[in-house]
């Protein structure tokens, strides 16, 4: 047990929150077990947060953060020689890629990233107190740049998040805990590839190039 004695006391419930659902998920985050870890009463606690699933919520944006990191650091290494249409497919490939190994990686994180959410209603859907949770915010805007690069039909845009979330996270989950996860990493890393893939070609509808697409639907508009 860490004695807690000074400072601001609910940054170190959140950080205790996050070290228990890193290695036990959503399950291992009580008030009981974060106060006893950081030192103080769980009265304490309840300064700070109305009950457990407040609590929750806080790790839970925490988490969606760390991914949020994972996703944004590998998309900023899309090398810089690209074209602009195909950099922008690069960085898709790369969100997806880095959720799914993040997901792999920190199953604990990932769990409790999207074990809570607003209740409600909102037109942004994919909320967690005022704002599009930052994973999403980053597909939102991936697939917007591939719009503006000539990577995407805007006529495709419509949704396109979700087509993309749905196959990512899908099977981020069976490699997790359905029965991908046996498999030797090479192969999952295989699966995943593929699916990434065909999430991408779903979505802008074409298997060519992204310069090749521009430049037919240029011709085509002439």
């Amino acid at each position: 047990m860490r004695t807690y004695h000074h400072g601001d006391l609910r940054r170190a419930l959140i950080d205790e929150g996050l070290q228990l659902a890193r290695t036990g998920g959503p399950g291992a985050v009580t008030l009981r077990e974060v106060t006893r870890a950081v030192g103080v009463s769980p009265n304490a606690a309840y300064r700070h947060f109305a009950d457990r699933e407040d609590l929750v919520r806080a790790v839970a944006a925490e988490a969606q953060l760390a991914l949020a990191t994972a996703i944004g650091e590998r998309v900023a290494a899309t090398p810089s020689e690209l074209p602009v249409a195909a950099a922008s497919v690069e960085r898709l490939r790369r969100v997806g890629l880095a959720y799914i190994d993040f997901a792999r990686a920190e199953r604990g994180w990932f769990e409790v990233a999207f074990s809570t959410q607003d209740t409600e209603p909102n037109e942004d859907i994919v909320t967690l107190g005022d704002a599009v949770v930052a994973p999403f915010q980053l597909l939102l805007d991936t697939l917007d740049e591939m719009v503006d690069a000539g990577a995407l039909d805007p006529e495709r845009r419509p949704y396109a998040e979700w087509a993309c979330w749905s196959a990512v996270h899908g099977f981020a989950e069976i490699a997790v805990h359905g029965p991908v996860q046996w498999q030797p990493a090479p192969v999952i890393d295989a699966l995943a590839a593929a699916v990434v893939e065909s999430a991408i070609t779903g979505v802008r509808g074409t298997t060519a190039a992204p310069a090749a697409a521009a430049q037919e639907a240029e011709s085509s508009a002439t």
